[in-house]
């Protein structure tokens, strides 16, 4: 079964999350930041990951530690739940389009965490949520899931559409790159015999 459950505590947040690679796209996502939970809840249905993601943070501050955490265990669930990596896609791409916004991801599970993202965001503000946060996330997702991750926006004026451009394909992206591919057989998707 290629799921996992990641614990987090520090001082700033209380992390718990749940996920299964091979699930359908459920969703139970709890951060206490409304539109983070919402992208969350896009990032699992459309990567077809089930996941539970329960974030005590230190709102009283900002979502900053809530946001950039919740990055980090997320990260380190993908890591344990793909385990050596054996028989995965390994990359994923997807052209997304939402509206006026249209984003465009490309991963590969290298295990050679790297983020570039190309998001121009014309609010500083959704609703309460700092679009600087959302460079945070993927930041922290990237390091800690040991991804090379390349996020780049092609059109957009609206900051809601872009971002929720940016999470689903990232998430169509992602659910490429975590399927098995029955022609590799079980084997390590590169030529060094280990990722």
């Amino acid at each position: 079964m290629r799921t996992a459950i990641v614990e987090r505590k520090t001082a700033e947040t209380a992390i718990v999350v749940e996920i299964s690679l091979d699930g359908t796209g459920r969703y139970d996502n709890e951060t206490g930041v409304g539109f983070f939970d919402h992208m969350l809840d896009q990032l699992s249905r459309h990567s077809l990951i089930d996941m539970k993601v329960r974030t005590k943070g230190d709102l009283h501050i900002d979502d900053h530690h809530t946001v950039e955490d919740t990055g980090i265990a997320l990260g380190q669930a993908l890591v344990k739940a793909l385990g050596d990596k054996r028989g995965i896609r390994r990359y994923g791409e997807c052209h997304l389009p939402m509206d006026d916004a249209q984003v465009r991801c490309a991963l590969d599970l290298s295990a050679r965490p790297f983020l570039i993202c190309n998001l121009d965001l014309p609010t500083q503000k959704i609703g309460t949520f700092d679009t600087e946060l959302v460079r945070e996330f993927f930041q922290a997702f990237a390091t800690h899931g040991g991804i090379t991750l390349h996020i780049d926006q092609l059109h957009g004026f609206n900051s809601h559409h872009i971002v929720e451009a940016a999470f689903k394909a990232v998430a169509r992206a992602l659910r490429d790159a975590v399927e098995t591919d029955p022609r590799k057989d079980g084997a390590i998707p590169s030529t060094k015999g280990v990722l």
